[in-house]
């Protein structure tokens, strides 16, 4: 069985769960995990072989504070190319271009192709934000390097989305470097439940409380109908920067929601069970930042749950519009609120919606067709670095 290395900084955090399904559900490759460090109140890692740089994420901030963080990573990661050689390591994976960066010195001395999954902030975020700084100093020339990377033998990438790719073709990526490979959803572990569309009291959002996910339009266009649908309540699943604005905007306008923090998969799968639709009003974040193609709008889906969207690869591929659920401009609060009182107001469409949507998934984005051409990528890469 041929072997692979997957890159990640921070192993893992909660939020990366595919990822974790990735490494775990290989088939024909033997996958180990390389970061830095691994988190400790990340996602479990148990019968996967995990490698890290250093040993705590104590030690991680000591030599971040010192700025020796770089050089020690990169003498640490050159220092186990022979090693990686010697075992039989033919394939590098990192996800998120910074990553790829992070990596690349390993993956040239061990002679191996990398493979560089774009996820969306790592192509969308806009250039002149790098370059004034906001980054990090060390981040300034971020564009510029990736760009030249990708100019480099035996470096390849693999979009999230279509409008990840694209994006990525307009940044300054070649085309024929790139292709699209979906993350897809697991269908076993994502199914409907038995609870009708009649008995659900909620509408769903699940995602970080950060700029680019909206949730404070989802706030305010579900206050504009709460009274008429008064056995329905909001709920917000996530945590992060912005979860005190929101609370404090909820409480102002008398709001009926209820903010579970963040949650693991078992709790979403929970939550998606009771939930009319799944609302995920994305936006284009003051610096670029936008979705690529969030996995809870595909697990929603595969749940029989249909979806409100802005989300741009959400919107366009991960939902059909009008068949699995709606999608809708950035900001529109008319316009989301019109959509949530639609399929609110209407049992029957949303059971034929949430029934679209399962058989959508079921045939374009099961995780096991999308493993499948993820490992062929991965063969058609190995064997064309063979024969260079």
């Amino acid at each position: 069985m041929k072997k692979i290395l997957i890159f990640r900084t921070h192993l893992l955090p909660y939020s990366e769960t595919f990822i974790l399904a990735q490494a775990s559900n290989l088939e024909h490759w033997s996958a180990t995990l390389l970061g830095e460090i691994q988190l400790c109140k990340g996602l479990p890692l148990d019968g996967l072989t995990v490698e890290t740089l250093l040993e705590s994420e104590a030690a991680h901030a000591a030599l971040s504070m010192q700025r020796a963080l770089n050089d020690y990573v990169q003498t640490s990661l050159l220092s186990r190319a022979d090693g990686y050689k010697d075992v039989g390591f033919s394939l590098i994976h990192a996800h998120f271009a910074i990553d790829g960066l992070r990596v690349y010195p390993l993956a040239k001395k061990m002679n191996v192709p990398l493979i560089i999954t774009l996820h969306g902030y790592d192509i969308n975020i806009y250039k002149e934000w790098w370059h004034n700084g906001s980054g990090g100093r060390s981040m300034a020339s971020y564009p510029e390097r990736l760009i030249a990377l990708a100019k480099e033998e035996n470096i390849h990438f693999l979009a999230v989305s279509e409008a990840i790719k694209n994006r990525a073709i307009e940044y300054g990526l070649p085309e024929e470097k790139l292709k699209v490979s979906y993350i897809g959803v697991d269908c076993e572990q994502f199914k409907p439940s038995d609870i009708a569309m009649s008995e659900r009291r909620q509408v769903l959002f699940i995602g970080r409380l950060v700029e680019k996910k909206g949730c404070q339009y989802l706030l305010a266009a579900f206050c504009k109908i709460q009274e008429k649908f008064r056995n329905i309540k909001l709920v917000v699943a996530g945590s992060g920067p912005q979860e005190a604005m929101l609370k404090n905007f909820a409480i102002e306008h008398k709001i009926r929601v209820e903010f579970l923090g963040a949650l693991g998969r078992e709790e979403i799968q929970q939550e998606l069970s009771k939930s009319r639709v799944l609302c995920l009003p994305s936006i284009t974040a003051e610096n670029g930042d936008a979705e690529g193609l969030p996995i809870v709008v595909l697990e929603a889906q595969s749940c029989g749950v249909p979806v409100i969207t802005s989300a741009r690869g959400g919107a366009t591929e991960g939902i059909v519009n009008g068949v699995t659920g709606y999608s809708h401009k950035e900001k529109d609060i008319d316009e989301i609120s019109m959509l949530l009182d639609r399929v609110l107001a209407d049992h029957e469409l949303s059971e034929k919606l949430g029934t679209n949507a399962r058989e959508h998934i079921l045939k374009n984005m099961n995780s096991k067709n999308c493993m499948q051409r993820l490992e062929s990528i991965y063969d058609q890469t190995y064997y064309a670095s063979c024969i260079d």
